[in-house]
Order: structure tokens, then sequence, then C-alpha cells
């Protein structure tokens, strides 16, 4: 995920709230979210080129995301596939905080990146950029391409657009967090962040929805994830074509916990 939107034991009823959008390359093959037929106490999409993940939520109540942190003069063609951190989190029994202790002992190469893992109970973020891992508070947090709750434009624009939404009616959230997702319009460049891809990419990139044809890159899917106090979990998902055109949605739940 190139933004995650996050609002942690905030409303009395609903202790998560995810708003995700995913970006990446249009030719990087993936499967929709679902009910994994490999193991179907998974909900997640699937990236079917590496097999990983970039968010996901167990039966069991745990959820994990990812995001990719850009520093293009770091980045290793050879590192390891990020997305199976999410995996081996999901799979795994091991408490989150636990998990992600041990990760930051883990002797693999991957790229820079921002995983949140978390249970009914507690959720915690660790970032191989910085090594440190933060307990996620209660409140609305936010993550895209840099650490955790730096406020780059788009961060800050969700968070507070979040914290709004959970102000309405439940039954308007996902419509209401589908429609900031879809925000094409660029940050300011006063605002910008400098990530070493030039001012030019900047732009669309600091975009909440990524729109670049030209490279044949952009929002792939925007996905809201709601559980409800009594493991009620609803899960809705919209995929884009390379054009940016919304090319299929879809909607499931489960009980978790």
């Amino acid at each position: 995920m190139c933004l995650i939107l996050l609002a942690w034991k905030v409303h009395p009823d609903f202790p998560l709230v995810i708003a995700a959008n995913r970006d990446e390359f249009h030719a990087r093959p993936a499967r929709p979210m679902g009910w994994w037929p490999e193991n179907e106490n998974i909900l997640a999409g699937k990236d079917l080129k590496e097999g990983g993940t970039w968010l996901g939520v167990h039966r069991d109540g745990t959820f994990a995301s990812l995001t990719n942190y850009r520093d293009p003069k770091s980045h290793r063609p050879d590192a390891a596939t990020r997305g199976a951190l999410v995996l081996d989190y999901l799979n795994g029994e091991s408490p989150p905080d636990a998990f992600l202790q041990r990760l930051a002992q883990d002797n693999r190469t991957f790229n820079g990146y921002n995983l949140i893992a978390g249970n009914r109970d507690e959720a915690f973020v660790y970032s191989n950029v910085d090594g440190v891992m933060h307990p996620v508070e209660p409140g609305v947090h936010g993550v895209s391409n840099h650490l955790w709750d730096t406020p780059w434009p788009k961060v800050e624009k969700g968070r507070r657009f979040l914290s709004s939404v959970l102000n309405l009616d439940p039954s308007s959230w996902s419509r209401s967090l589908m429609q900031f997702l879809s925000d094409s319009t660029p940050a300011t460049d006063a605002s910008l962040p400098d990530t070493g891809v030039g001012i030019d990419m900047e732009r669309p990139l600091s975009a909440p929805f990524v729109k670049m044809p030209d490279y044949a890159y952009g929002t792939r899917c925007s996905t809201v994830v709601t559980v409800h106090k009594g493991g009620l979990l609803v899960a809705t998902e919209r995929s884009f074509d390379s054009r940016g055109e919304l090319s299929g949605e879809t909607t499931l739940r489960g009980q978790v916990g």
C-alpha cells in the first residue's frame, strides 16, 4: 500500500477502521481481495508475482498492512519481497510486538518498509528504515512512503477526513472514504516532499489517488475495512485499470476474533 489511514480504538463500536490505496505498476499481476483458497482464514489480495500481500486480516482478528519507503538511491533489485512479511504475521501465532521484535533481527535484506501488525487488543508499527517499533496509540493515524505519521500532505488530509467521517453514520463510511481515496488532486509544490524522484513525479505521487499513465503506474485498488466490536468484519475493495478507471468492486463480510 502507498497510503494507509487507520482509526484505532477511536469509535466505541468500531475499534478498527482502515482506508488504504495500493499503488503499483499495472503490469504486476495481482489477485483482488478475497478469502484465500490457499488459506480460507485469510482475507487479502495477492501479489501473483511474488506471492505476498499488502493488506490482510485473519479470522482470528489479527491484521497487517505494509507500505514501501520511497528511497530510490537505496533500492536493491535483489531484495526479498516485503509482501511476505504480512503473510508471515498472519500465518503465525506470535503477538504483534514479539513478531516485530524478531523481524528487527531478521538478517534478510529488504528494501525500506513500514509494517503495521495488530490483533483485537493491540497494534504496533515497525520500519526497517529507522529500526524503531512504535505502539499504535488510540487515535487516527496515517502512513505513506515515509515513516509512521510523517505529515505528508495526503497523510494529513486523510487523517482529517477519516476523523470527520467517524462522526457520521457508519453506513456512510465506506462510500465517503472511497470518495476520498479517489482524489487525484496533487499537493501544492511548496508542500511536496523530496524523496529523490524529481518534482514532476512528486506531484502525481502526492495525491491520495495516483495516476501516472506515462509510467504505467498508479493506484491499483482502494480498500476500506471496518471491524465491529462484536467481530463483524466488512471489507470493500475497488480495482482500477491503467487509466485510473474503475474495473471492479467487491464487498466481503466475515466474523473475526
